[in-house]
Protein backbone atom coordinates (compact mmCIF):
# COMPACT_ATOMS: atom_id res chain seq x y z
CA UNK A 1 0.00 0.00 0.00
CA UNK A 2 1.45 3.51 -1.06
CA UNK A 3 2.56 5.95 1.81
CA UNK A 4 0.12 8.20 0.80
CA UNK A 5 -2.98 5.98 0.87
CA UNK A 6 -2.11 4.28 4.50
CA UNK A 7 -2.42 7.57 5.87
CA UNK A 8 -5.09 8.96 4.31
CA UNK A 9 -7.56 11.39 6.72
CA UNK A 10 -10.88 10.74 5.42
CA UNK A 11 -13.89 13.45 6.38
CA UNK A 12 -15.33 10.82 8.17
CA UNK A 13 -11.81 10.32 10.24
CA UNK A 14 -11.24 14.26 10.69
CA UNK A 15 -14.74 14.82 11.96
CA UNK A 16 -14.15 11.62 14.64
CA UNK A 17 -10.91 13.25 15.38
CA UNK A 18 -12.79 16.78 16.08
CA UNK A 19 -15.47 14.70 18.80
CA UNK A 20 -13.42 13.45 20.28
CA UNK A 21 -10.64 16.07 21.16
CA UNK A 22 -13.73 17.99 21.85
CA UNK A 23 -14.79 15.40 24.52
CA UNK A 24 -11.34 14.75 25.56
CA UNK A 25 -10.07 18.28 26.20
CA UNK A 26 -12.99 21.10 25.22
CA UNK A 27 -10.81 21.96 22.40
CA UNK A 28 -13.38 22.76 19.29
CA UNK A 29 -11.28 22.27 15.97
CA UNK A 30 -12.47 24.50 12.94
CA UNK A 31 -12.49 22.47 9.01
CA UNK A 32 -9.11 25.07 8.87
CA UNK A 33 -7.14 22.90 11.41
CA UNK A 34 -7.26 19.64 8.94
CA UNK A 35 -3.53 19.80 7.95
CA UNK A 36 -2.65 20.68 11.24
CA UNK A 37 -4.45 17.05 12.85
CA UNK A 38 -2.80 14.96 9.39
CA UNK A 39 0.51 16.19 10.62
CA UNK A 40 0.19 15.66 14.19
CA UNK A 41 -1.37 12.56 14.15
CA UNK A 42 0.79 10.54 11.72
CA UNK A 43 3.65 10.53 13.79
CA UNK A 44 1.49 9.10 16.10
CA UNK A 45 0.10 6.25 13.30
CA UNK A 46 3.96 5.40 12.70
CA UNK A 47 4.38 4.91 16.45
CA UNK A 48 1.79 1.96 16.21
CA UNK A 49 3.54 0.17 12.92
CA UNK A 50 1.76 2.35 10.52
CA UNK A 51 -1.73 2.13 11.23
CA UNK A 52 -4.80 3.64 9.56
CA UNK A 53 -6.16 6.86 10.91
CA UNK A 54 -9.83 4.35 11.52
CA UNK A 55 -7.70 1.88 13.70
CA UNK A 56 -5.37 4.80 15.35
CA UNK A 57 -9.02 6.32 16.98
CA UNK A 58 -10.06 2.64 17.17
CA UNK A 59 -7.26 2.20 19.70
CA UNK A 60 -7.75 5.80 21.40
CA UNK A 61 -11.10 5.43 22.44
CA UNK A 62 -10.51 1.84 23.67
CA UNK A 63 -11.46 1.35 27.24
CA UNK A 64 -8.12 2.02 29.25
CA UNK A 65 -6.40 3.18 26.47
CA UNK A 66 -3.11 3.92 27.37
CA UNK A 67 -2.89 6.30 24.13
CA UNK A 68 -5.44 8.85 24.58
CA UNK A 69 -3.29 10.69 26.35
CA UNK A 70 -0.97 10.61 24.03
CA UNK A 71 -3.39 11.86 21.68
CA UNK A 72 -4.65 14.92 23.34
CA UNK A 73 -0.98 15.94 23.73
CA UNK A 74 -0.43 15.88 19.95
CA UNK A 75 -3.31 18.03 19.67
CA UNK A 76 -2.41 20.46 21.94
CA UNK A 77 -0.89 23.80 20.65
CA UNK A 78 1.88 25.26 23.34
CA UNK A 79 3.28 28.46 22.13
CA UNK A 80 5.18 30.12 25.32
CA UNK A 81 7.54 32.62 26.52
CA UNK A 82 9.34 34.00 29.25
CA UNK A 83 7.03 37.21 30.21
CA UNK A 84 5.14 36.61 27.11
CA UNK A 85 2.26 40.05 27.33
CA UNK A 86 4.76 41.72 29.77
CA UNK A 87 2.08 43.81 30.76
CA UNK A 88 0.18 40.87 33.17
CA UNK A 89 3.34 40.37 34.80
CA UNK A 90 3.36 44.48 35.97
CA UNK A 91 0.25 43.87 37.16
CA UNK A 92 0.87 40.76 38.85
CA UNK A 93 4.81 42.68 40.35
CA UNK A 94 1.94 45.45 41.99
CA UNK A 95 -0.33 43.33 43.63
CA UNK A 96 2.45 41.46 45.06
CA UNK A 97 4.39 44.75 46.16
CA UNK A 98 0.96 45.93 47.54
CA UNK A 99 0.28 42.24 49.62
CA UNK A 100 3.62 42.80 51.04
CA UNK A 101 2.82 46.21 52.22
CA UNK A 102 -0.16 45.16 54.00
CA UNK A 103 1.52 41.80 54.78
CA UNK A 104 -1.14 39.77 53.41
CA UNK A 105 1.13 36.60 53.35
CA UNK A 106 1.77 34.35 50.53
CA UNK A 107 -0.08 34.97 47.45
CA UNK A 108 -2.37 31.84 45.67
CA UNK A 109 -1.58 32.31 41.85
CA UNK A 110 -2.34 30.11 39.30
CA UNK A 111 -0.91 29.27 35.78
CA UNK A 112 -4.03 27.24 34.59
CA UNK A 113 -2.39 26.50 30.99
CA UNK A 114 1.23 26.83 31.76
CA UNK A 115 2.82 24.69 28.79
CA UNK A 116 6.43 24.18 29.16
CA UNK A 117 6.77 26.19 32.21
CA UNK A 118 8.50 29.70 31.16
CA UNK A 119 4.74 31.24 32.24
CA UNK A 120 5.01 30.08 36.06
CA UNK A 121 8.44 30.71 36.25
CA UNK A 122 8.15 34.15 35.21
CA UNK A 123 5.97 34.65 37.89
CA UNK A 124 8.13 33.28 40.37
CA UNK A 125 10.92 35.40 39.34
CA UNK A 126 8.27 38.44 39.78
CA UNK A 127 7.94 36.79 43.60
CA UNK A 128 11.31 37.01 44.39
CA UNK A 129 12.01 40.47 42.89
CA UNK A 130 9.19 41.86 44.94
CA UNK A 131 10.42 39.72 48.25
CA UNK A 132 6.79 38.31 47.98
CA UNK A 133 5.61 35.24 49.53
CA UNK A 134 3.67 32.99 46.72
CA UNK A 135 2.19 29.53 46.30
CA UNK A 136 2.02 29.01 42.43
CA UNK A 137 0.53 26.44 40.44
CA UNK A 138 0.90 25.53 37.27
CA UNK A 139 -1.13 23.34 35.42
CA UNK A 140 -1.59 21.84 32.02
CA UNK A 141 -3.19 19.27 30.07
CA UNK A 142 -0.54 17.82 28.16
CA UNK A 143 1.56 15.53 30.35
CA UNK A 144 4.90 15.83 28.00
CA UNK A 145 4.88 19.63 28.80
CA UNK A 146 4.72 19.43 32.14
CA UNK A 147 7.28 17.21 32.53
CA UNK A 148 9.72 19.97 30.95
CA UNK A 149 8.29 22.64 33.22
CA UNK A 150 9.33 20.43 36.21
CA UNK A 151 12.91 20.24 34.77
CA UNK A 152 12.91 23.89 34.34
CA UNK A 153 15.46 23.38 31.87
CA UNK A 154 15.62 25.57 28.11
CA UNK A 155 17.84 26.25 25.41
CA UNK A 156 19.66 29.62 25.98
CA UNK A 157 17.83 31.00 23.50
CA UNK A 158 14.56 31.19 25.13
CA UNK A 159 15.52 33.25 27.57
CA UNK A 160 17.68 35.68 25.44
CA UNK A 161 15.06 38.84 25.76
CA UNK A 162 15.46 38.90 29.55
CA UNK A 163 17.92 41.39 31.36
CA UNK A 164 20.68 41.02 32.49
CA UNK A 165 20.14 41.70 35.97
CA UNK A 166 17.15 38.70 35.34
CA UNK A 167 19.22 36.00 33.82
CA UNK A 168 22.07 36.27 36.43
CA UNK A 169 19.36 36.47 39.74
CA UNK A 170 17.17 33.51 37.97
CA UNK A 171 19.23 31.02 35.85
CA UNK A 172 22.57 28.94 36.13
CA UNK A 173 24.00 28.49 32.77
CA UNK A 174 25.18 24.91 31.87
CA UNK A 175 28.80 24.29 31.33
CA UNK A 176 30.55 21.42 29.21
CA UNK A 177 28.21 18.88 27.75
CA UNK A 178 25.17 21.19 29.11
CA UNK A 179 26.80 24.00 27.73
CA UNK A 180 23.77 26.65 25.68
CA UNK A 181 21.41 25.54 28.26
CA UNK A 182 19.45 27.44 31.44
CA UNK A 183 18.54 26.12 34.66
CA UNK A 184 16.01 27.54 36.72
CA UNK A 185 17.81 28.68 40.04
CA UNK A 186 17.17 26.63 43.08
CA UNK A 187 15.68 29.50 45.03
CA UNK A 188 13.09 29.63 42.41
CA UNK A 189 11.56 26.18 42.58
CA UNK A 190 9.84 25.90 46.18
CA UNK A 191 7.57 28.80 45.05
CA UNK A 192 6.02 26.40 41.97
CA UNK A 193 4.38 23.46 41.93
CA UNK A 194 3.12 21.37 39.19
CA UNK A 195 0.08 19.09 38.45
CA UNK A 196 -2.40 18.48 35.34
CA UNK A 197 -5.68 19.40 35.04
CA UNK A 198 -8.21 19.88 32.19
CA UNK A 199 -9.76 22.88 32.08
CA UNK A 200 -13.11 21.17 31.03
CA UNK A 201 -13.04 18.21 33.29
CA UNK A 202 -14.44 17.83 36.86
CA UNK A 203 -11.65 18.13 38.47
CA UNK A 204 -10.00 21.53 39.29
CA UNK A 205 -7.40 22.69 41.93
CA UNK A 206 -8.66 22.43 45.69
CA UNK A 207 -7.93 24.49 48.57
CA UNK A 208 -8.55 28.09 49.17
CA UNK A 209 -9.22 30.82 46.28
CA UNK A 210 -6.82 32.39 44.11
CA UNK A 211 -5.61 36.09 44.16
CA UNK A 212 -4.39 35.93 40.31
CA UNK A 213 -5.50 33.58 37.54
CA UNK A 214 -3.48 33.36 34.19
CA UNK A 215 -6.03 31.65 31.70
CA UNK A 216 -3.90 32.38 28.57
CA UNK A 217 -4.19 31.50 25.11
CA UNK A 218 -6.19 28.50 25.30
CA UNK A 219 -10.27 29.36 25.54
CA UNK A 220 -9.34 30.57 21.80
CA UNK A 221 -9.75 26.78 21.27
CA UNK A 222 -13.14 26.62 23.48
CA UNK A 223 -16.73 26.87 21.84
CA UNK A 224 -18.76 29.59 22.99
CA UNK A 225 -20.66 27.54 26.12
CA UNK A 226 -17.33 25.87 26.86
CA UNK A 227 -15.90 29.86 27.35
CA UNK A 228 -19.17 30.65 29.40
CA UNK A 229 -18.94 27.76 32.01
CA UNK A 230 -14.76 28.28 32.02
CA UNK A 231 -15.47 32.16 33.23
CA UNK A 232 -18.65 31.11 35.61
CA UNK A 233 -15.59 28.27 37.18
CA UNK A 234 -12.80 31.25 37.01
CA UNK A 235 -15.02 33.37 38.91
CA UNK A 236 -15.71 31.11 41.49
CA UNK A 237 -11.87 30.17 41.90
CA UNK A 238 -10.93 33.91 42.87
CA UNK A 239 -11.50 36.21 45.74
CA UNK A 240 -13.26 38.71 46.08
CA UNK A 241 -11.10 41.57 43.98
CA UNK A 242 -9.07 38.66 42.73
CA UNK A 243 -7.41 39.31 38.65
CA UNK A 244 -7.29 37.49 35.81
CA UNK A 245 -5.76 37.80 32.90
CA UNK A 246 -6.35 36.41 29.22
CA UNK A 247 -4.78 36.32 26.21
CA UNK A 248 -4.22 39.23 23.44
CA UNK A 249 -6.91 37.41 21.20
CA UNK A 250 -9.41 36.42 24.14
CA UNK A 251 -12.12 38.64 26.27
CA UNK A 252 -14.70 35.90 27.74
CA UNK A 253 -14.55 37.22 30.90
CA UNK A 254 -16.80 40.61 29.70
CA UNK A 255 -19.47 38.29 29.29
CA UNK A 256 -19.46 37.47 33.26
CA UNK A 257 -21.57 39.88 35.19
CA UNK A 258 -18.80 39.59 38.59
CA UNK A 259 -15.67 40.62 35.94
CA UNK A 260 -14.51 44.35 35.35
CA UNK A 261 -11.93 45.32 32.99
CA UNK A 262 -8.76 46.40 34.62
CA UNK A 263 -6.03 46.85 32.12
CA UNK A 264 -5.54 45.12 29.08
CA UNK A 265 -6.92 41.67 28.62
CA UNK A 266 -6.92 42.05 32.52
CA UNK A 267 -10.08 41.36 34.32
CA UNK A 268 -11.11 42.22 38.03
CA UNK A 269 -13.43 39.70 40.20
CA UNK A 270 -16.11 42.27 42.12
CA UNK A 271 -15.47 42.48 45.51
CA UNK A 272 -13.37 44.75 47.75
Amino acid sequence: MAVADQFELTDRDFERVRQLIHAYAGISLSQQKRNMVYNRLVRRLRSHGGLAFDRYLDLVQADGSTEREAFVNALTTNLTSFFREPHHFELLAQRARSARERGAGALRIWSAACSTGEEPWSMAMVMREAQQPAEILATDIDSEVLATAREGVYPAERAAGLSSDRMRSHFLRGTGSKEGLVCIRPELRPLVRFAQCNLQGADWPAGPRFDVVFCRNVVIYFDRDAQRRLAERLAAALVPGGLLMVGHAESFPAGHGAFRACGRTAYRLAGH
